[in-house]
């Protein structure tokens, strides 16, 4: 069977230290190895034997392991159940955001109040989470990958109502390619409803004069900046915001660079856009969407860049971003979370049961654009809480 596909060179039979039956090194014989690979799983597939392919210098590499036994399918109830918590948590972080006065007394007419105020942003919220996932799950699903349903996370009280949504890949991609559209599908569909919701949720808010001053008994959440959302701010207003009452005797290059690594100075006395709930779940979704593809371990990004440049690039990029998370911590602190679960859990990578057949011009070209909006949408100070300072 491996003979109607590949030159044989030599044959080892692995021992109970290996993790293969059997290796074969040559040469395929037939340049689509994408191809090959599919004639060679299907003809074993009645044996119960799963082919590798793999590099082993200039030669091609066939290993023959015992196949794993089929994914048992998950219980979509629990994916229901979680759903319709977030689908509350987010309707009650929602109903918070856009509340303005004091909540009738009575149960019924605040449930009333809180349901009116926020299922605009649950509703944007959902969408642009769902469609995330969805775009990872019918891509799995077209590849024949064992992927389960979203589960949506609820986290009431927070931010933005939940800490998103994921998907689980039981088995291994086929080939580069299909982890290629596998990774991108999900930020790419996420995007593609997160940008209209954006622009309509910029649409629905208003530009507003900033305080001079945070008051001694309140607070002040500000929302950080990535270039995406500096474009559409700019496209739905022709200002780009926040805008300061001066530039402190910087050029507005300067001030914005530093504004935009650091979101300091605060711009006391300048303007700003005050979101409205579907801007606010527009701008989360850009949030998620950077966060998403950073180019580490089994996040998005980290498939992008093992596709298009290998494992051991992948391997080398990682201490890189590993510096440049605890870097941007002293900044914000959120980062330095990030930099303990890309230490422990960005080590492994999807790797798939063939690495010999490359991407195409057409995949490598997507994934490209996938690191380009990675700089597009990374924020580096996604939130900034402000509070008086203390009085001695």
């Amino acid at each position: 069977m491996v003979r109607r596909v590949f030159h044989i060179e030599d044959i080892t039979l692995g021992s109970s230290r290996d993790e293969f039956l059997v290796r074969y090194r040559g040469h395929l014989l037939d340049s689509d190895s994408a191809a090959a690979y599919d004639r060679l799983a299907e003809s074993l597939r009645p044996h119960a034997v799963t082919p590798l392919f793999r590099w082993d210098g200039d030669r091609h590499v066939i290993l023959l392991t015992a196949s794993q036994a089929v994914p048992t399918p998950s219980n979509p109830r629990i994916n229901l159940i979680l759903f319709i918590l977030t689908l509350f948590s987010v309707l009650l972080t929602g109903g918070l955001y856009g509340l303005q006065d004091a909540l009738p007394a009575e149960w019924l007419p605040a449930l009333l109040v809180f349901i009116r105020n926020g299922w605009p942003f649950a509703l944007s919220m959902i969408l642009i989470l769902g469609a995330h996932e969805l775009g990872h799950y019918f891509a799995g699903r077209y590849h024949g990958a064992h992927v389960t349903l979203p589960y949506f996370i609820p986290f009431p009280f927070s931010p933005f109502g939940t800490l998103g949504a994921f998907i689980n890949m039981k088995d291994h991609p086929k080939n580069r390619r299909a982890l290629l559209d596998i990774g991108i599908a999900g930020p790419l569909a996420g995007l593609v409803v997160a940008l209209p919701v954006l622009y309509i949720g910029l649409r629905l808010s208003s530009v507003s004069a900033l305080p001079v001053s945070i008051p001694a008994d309140g607070a002040m959440q500000m929302e950080g900046n990535s270039l995406l959302y500096l474009l559409f701010k700019y496209l739905a207003f022709g200002q780009l915001l926040p805008a300061p009452p001066s530039y402190e005797g910087f050029s507005p290059v300067l001030y914005w660079l530093r504004y935009f690594f650091t979101a300091r100075p605060f711009p006391y006395g300048g303007t700003d856009v005050m979101l409205s709930g579907v801007a606010w779940a527009g701008w989360a979704g850009l949030l998620v969407t950077g966060l998403n593809l950073i180019p580490a371990g089994q996040l998005d990004g980290g498939h992008m860049i093992y596709v298009l440049f290998g494992k051991s690039v992948a391997q080398r990029l990682r201490p890189i971003i590993l510096v440049f998370l605890a870097l941007m911590g002293f900044v914000w602190s959120g980062w330095f979370l990030w930099f303990v679960l890309i230490f422990f859990l960005g080590r492994s990578y999807a790797e798939p049961l063939d690495q010999i057949t490359p991407l195409d011009p057409r995949r490598k070209a997507l994934a490209i654009l996938a690191l380009v909006i990675f700089v597009l949408t990374f924020t580096p100070v996604p939130l900034t809480v402000l509070t008086p300072p203390l009085l001695p």
